[in-house]
């Protein structure tokens, strides 16, 4: 059983290809299981799309989960298309976002952290002039963020959650040992997934997201894992899935599992 949960498309302005393009992509990688997760409007702004380059307008919303909803009945048979959404967590604004985001048939929300202290965990500009004090400040920040989404009940996964590294691989070396376990130790109290997320070979860390160091702790606490190419092109999908799971073996998993209508699906590896 191989699956990607995923995959990103035009309408959040930074991805290629619609989402036909991925389902078959998907197809034509052996999957049996395709997930489409685009980016969650900015629904804490006041205009329809904020950010015309990160996300999709408010408007397009309903157009989204219709266009999901259709490929899942046409390629029935073919391929379990599976309707998700990748959501950022604004503490602030999450009663906003819980509200919206029960009104549609969801078969998981990826929750990420893209922003700390209100600036982008992809802003390499961000570490300048900082001391080593307020880098382990800023990181303990972060995965407090972390541990905050998966006590909020709103996700079944929890997407690249040491991607701060992304453009900054320094971040990986920031001691904060104790905060990385705690936060483990939530996510598998919380019953939440992480996804091995293979789009870290695009940014300046290379490799996957999380770390092998980040896995095996993550595998001693008994956390699930998933996996999630993020595809933002579609012929990145399914990418070193199998790579991924030869890994996770040696790594001591047994299964990783995948969420339809909310209910999480083991799967051997």
């Amino acid at each position: 059983m191989k699956f990607d949960l995923h995959t990103h498309h035009f309408r959040c302005g930074h991805a290629d290809g619609n989402i036909r393009d991925y389902v078959e992509a998907g197809i034509a990688a052996g999957l049996h299981v395709i997930g489409i997760s685009d980016h969650t409007p900015y629904f804490g702004e006041k205009e329809d799309q904020a950010f015309p380059r990160i996300a999709m307008g408010k408007s397009e919303l309903v157009h989204y989960v219709d266009e999901v909803l259709q490929l899942k009945q046409e390629y029935e048979g073919k391929i379990d298309v599976l309707l998700g959404i990748e959501s950022d967590y604004f503490p602030e604004h999450m009663p906003l976002y819980r509200s919206i985001l029960s009104e549609y048939p969801f078969d998981y929300i990826i929750g990420s952290v893209h922003s700390v202290r209100g600036v982008s965990i992809f802003n390499k500009n961000r570490w300048k002039g900082l001391s080593k004090k307020e880098h382990i400040e800023v990181k303990e920040d972060y995965y407090r963020l972390i541990q905050d989404s998966a006590r909020s009940g709103m996700f079944q996964i929890l997407g690249h959650i040491d991607a701060m590294k992304g453009n900054y691989p320094p971040f990986s070396d920031i001691p904060a040992t104790a905060v990385l376990d705690e936060t483990l130790q939530i996510i598998a109290q919380c019953g939440v997934a992480i996804e091995i997320n293979t789009s870290g070979k695009t940014k300046l860390s290379g490799g996957w997201y999380p770390s092998d160091a980040i896995l095996e702790r993550a595998c001693h606490f008994g956390v699930d894992v998933t996996f999630g190419s993020d595809a933002h092109k579609p012929a990145r999908v399914a990418d070193e899935l199998d790579t991924v799971a030869a890994r996770l073996k040696d790594i001591g998993f047994t299964e990783w599992v995948y969420y339809k209508n909310k209910q999480r699906v083991s799967v051997p590896l």
